[in-house]
């Protein structure tokens, strides 16, 4: 069995044990955080039969994956890293989950180019749920009235997601997110990666951004 097929299954099972102590049956769906990585290792997983992985450029992702998309409809692809607004033509064809949308200008243009291309993607509005400058996300004053805007240009928003500070324990942001995905009755929630998404999955966590636990450390 292939190593990343192999970590794939330690994660799925330690999930698994959490899930059973903390008396809870939804599983979270992973995202195999592919960016960088070649298709070479890539391959066993989707042989093996995971179809969620996330990549973070646009222009890498259309390389590496339109190909293999076209071969494989199970294939699902999440941009995780942030969307510049002249790559979301782009964007629109390859990916099917946007992860990281930030301010009205993203999501109109992401709007407006789904109608031209006549696609459906899920969206997750990122939140700066630590208030960093230094990080994308749209920060909890006006998280409302982006959620708001976006439903109303059609936007299938389907969750918030977050990258919580990595100097902190990640617990109380977990909960904020956790609280503000319930207060605007939003389904999934988009957090938790290598380091932390067994914390992750007790503040409900539907989707899990892991990379270097599966593929290993990048170069």
């Amino acid at each position: 069995m292939h190593l990343s097929v192999q970590n794939l299954n330690n994660i799925k099972n330690k999930i698994k044990d959490r899930l059973i102590h903390l008396e809870k049956s939804e599983s979270p769906k992973i995202i195999a955080v592919s960016k960088t990585f070649p298709l070479d290792q890539i391959n066993p997983l989707i042989e093996s039969g995971h179809y969620d992985f996330g990549e973070n450029k646009v222009q890498e992702t259309l390389d590496k994956w339109s190909d293999i998309k076209l071969k494989n409809d199970n294939i699902k692809l999440h941009l995780v890293g942030k969307l510049q607004t002249n790559k979301v033509k782009n964007a629109v064809k390859i990916f099917d989950y946007i992860h990281s949308v930030d301010s009205e200008k993203l999501a109109k243009k992401i709007a407006d180019e789904l109608i031209k291309s006549q696609r459906k993607i899920k969206i997750f509005i990122q939140v700066n749920i630590g208030d960093e400058s230094q990080k994308s996300g749209v920060d909890l004053t006006n998280l409302e009235n982006l959620y708001l805007y976006c439903k109303k240009i059609n936007l299938d928003v389907i969750g918030l997601m977050c990258i919580p500070p990595v100097e902190d324990e990640p617990d109380k942001y977990f909960k904020k997110m956790n609280d503000l995905t319930k207060n605007l009755k939003l389904q999934d929630l988009s957090m938790g990666m290598s380091s932390d998404y067994l914390k992750a999955v007790e503040y409900s966590s539907t989707y899990l951004r892991i990379g270097s636990s599966i593929f290993g450390e990048r170069g």
